[in-house]
């Protein structure tokens, strides 16, 4: 099913474990639907660092969309669940009880089988294709964030908002109205995405990377990633999982 306007990428983690393992990730400007064992949640955009602990035996089907799917499978703005989650249940036209159950029904005899990981993800692609076709303000935010994230070298506003032949005024209320942030905000992320790569990459100063993503110093760019992420960076790389 074609679902490329809304859909980034599914992803089906399974675990099992004797103690409990806290993840964290620094989300994408786009909005999450998670189908677990135990919960089914739709997550707004998170401003900082996002965590997750697992423990026991688990599974869940993640949705990741693209910044113009949380707008119109919430139903109204995404700022209002900026930092948390509603519960699927509350999206009214997303699931009607049948959505969870299904997903749960697959899942449930053996969450490590791949045919079990294909249907439950056919299972959501059937329910998202609702929301199809795509309105002319999602493909415009879709293709902000696009190329915004293959310009690394773009750092300023207005550079971003003059390849999209907007004004900032209006650049500002498409951000808003599909991401809940502002341009200023997602440029910020981009940097620190590309830096937690670089970091992960490794065979650069902590200076040079810097530098190459547009910053005065590094003091700079420890000061930005710790505001947003409670960490120094090498801090958060050594609570990635290995």
């Amino acid at each position: 099913m074609e679902l490329a306007d809304l859909v980034e990428r599914f992803w089906i983690p399974v675990w099992s474990l004797a103690e409990p393992s806290t993840q964290s990730t620094l989300q994408h400007p786009v909005c999450l639907i998670v189908v677990s064992n135990t919960y089914a949640r739709f997550y707004g955009v998170g401003r900082g660092r996002s965590s997750v602990t697992l423990e026991g035996d688990g599974w869940a089907v993640g949705t990741m969309f693209t910044p113009a799917a949380g707008r119109l499978v919430l139903g109204r703005s995404v700022a209002e669940v900026t930092d948390t989650y509603v519960d699927l249940g509350e999206v009214e036209g997303l699931d009607d009880g049948s959505l969870v159950a299904e997903v749960r029904a697959i899942m449930g005899a053996d969450p490590h089988d791949p045919a079990a990981h294909a249907a439950a993800i056919a299972s959501v692609e059937r329910r998202l294709a609702a929301y199809l076709p795509v309105d002319e303000p999602g493909l415009l935010i879709n293709e902000v964030v696009t190329w915004l994230r293959d310009h690394p070298e773009v750092t300023r506003v207005d550079e971003l908002a003059s390849h999209v032949g907007l004004s900032e005024r209006s650049l500002q209320r498409l951000v808003e109205q599909r991401v809940g942030m502002s341009p200023k905000w997602l440029i910020q992320r981009r940097r620190l995405h590309d830096a937690v790569e670089a970091m992960k990459a490794g065979g650069s100063s902590l200076a040079d990377m810097a530098a190459r993503l547009g910053y005065a110093d590094q003091a700079h760019f420890t000061h930005d990633f710790r505001t947003v992420t409670g960490m120094t960076p090498g801090e958060y790389l050594g609570d990635q999982p290995r």
